[in-house]
């Protein structure tokens, strides 16, 4: 209604002007008025002319101020235009995104029934499994129940089987110590039939009777022991090097010990002992001290030890198997005394006649006996003689010293 009222404005109002004009320019023209130097008629047309662009100037204006949308038409068409055609590519990616949606959507649906159907499927095979699985887990229980007696009875086996083990890992260990002691009296008695063994274990490096005046005097007695020893342990496992250091150890705590031992009032025997076989050519010999007090161990004269030869042993072997017997006899009783000699002191060759003497004697029960050929202390070899004591009494030297 609007464009109507505005068509209807501007007719009334180009005819208005157009008769203003018009009168004007009659009497401009009979007024014969001259603008600009022009001529009268000239004058009237650029009146009519004005006019005339004014009536155009008013309506344009008019137009202008009453209607908007002609004002927008004329001044933002292109800014109008250049938005339709940015709304319409948005309108046409808003509707692929709406078609994608749609899609997407769709797919949706279907993977949402898809998924119920799966789900129907498993809580299908759920109810299959539980019912499948009831027996199962009572059979399971069952198992259970007999596992853990089994388990009970092979905690009581596996108990038996490690005190067992136990007792066969002590018995094992006992066969091992004695394959280490036979392998190393092997390798010691290899070494002795090679003659590389210089010193043998527990044999004795110095031996040494004192009474000390002073206690002080210890250290210096037992610093001259050790001298000696070295000295000796150099001539036997180094032969013709300089005994130019010390080759002996001994551990410091048994020297303290031999310390306080001999300061003690008393004569003292003291002995150093290899703690071990030392080969040829070995430049370290470990040693200890063994300290004991002198004691008297024979009287000249002294029975040792007694055996006797019955008739039917008058046999060359019998003979000596018993002469063995009672020189054995008679070493050992010393040492149980105290003494530290590692043998007998007496004549060979009496020894002999004596044997052949008892071998020619072949009827009557004879008896030996050992006897003390003189006095000795700890430190000192023992001498014996052996003599046959007949039944009567009477007695006969058959081996001395």
């Amino acid at each position: 209604m609007t464009g109507w009222l505005l068509l209807l404005s501007l007719l009334i109002l180009g005819g208005v002007l157009s008769t203003l004009g018009d009168r004007l320019g009659s009497k401009v023209g009979k007024a014969r008025l001259s603008l600009f130097g022009l001529r009268p008629r000239q004058t009237a047309v650029v009146i009519t002319v004005l006019t005339g662009s004014l009536i155009s100037v008013l309506s344009l204006g008019l137009m202008l101020l009453v209607s908007r949308q002609l004002r927008v038409g004329l001044f933002e068409l292109d800014e109008l235009q250049a938005r339709l055609r940015s709304s319409r590519t948005a309108l046409k990616a808003s509707r692929e995104a709406q078609q994608e949606s749609r899609e997407q959507l769709e797919q949706a649906r279907s993977d949402e029934i898809a998924a119920r159907q799966t789900l129907a499927d498993a809580q299908a095979r759920a109810s299959e499994l539980r019912s499948t699985l009831q027996p199962l887990q009572e059979q399971t229980l069952r198992l259970e129940a007999e596992r853990q007696r089994l388990s009970q009875d092979v905690s009581n086996r596996d108990a038996e089987i490690r005190r067992t083990d136990a007792e066969l890992q002590a018995v094992r260990q006992q066969i091992r110590d004695g394959e280490n002691e036979l392998l190393q009296l092997e390798e010691n008695l290899l070494a002795l039939r090679r003659g590389n063994v210089a010193i043998s274990s527990g044999q004795p490096l110095a031996t040494v009777t004192l009474k000390l005046d002073r206690p002080d005097q210890a250290r210096q007695v037992i610093d001259q022991i050790l001298r000696e020893a070295n000295q000796l342990a150099y001539q036997q496992v180094l032969p013709g090097e300089a005994p130019d250091r010390q080759i002996l150890l001994v551990p410091r705590q048994d020297i303290n010990r031999l310390e306080q031992a001999i300061r003690k009032p008393g004569t003292w025997v003291v002995l150093l002992r290899s703690a071990a076989n030392v080969l040829r050519g070995e430049r370290v010999v470990y040693a200890f001290p063994d300290v004991r007090p002198n004691v008297t161990v024979t009287i000249e004269g002294e029975v040792l030890a007694t055996t006797a030869i019955n008739s039917n042993e008058r046999d060359p072997q019998a003979i000596r198997n018993r002469l063995n017997l009672l020189l054995a006899s008679t070493l050992a009783e010393a040492q149980r005394r105290g003494s530290l000699s590692q043998g007998l002191q007496f004549d060979g060759n009496s020894l002999n006649s004596l044997a052949k003497k008892l071998i020619e004697q072949g009827e009557g029960r004879v008896e030996l006996e050992a006897v003390a050929a003189r006095r000795s202390e700890t430190a000192d070899p023992v001498a014996i003689e052996l003599r046959i004591k007949r039944s009567s009494g009477s007695n006969s030297n058959a081996a001395s010293p």
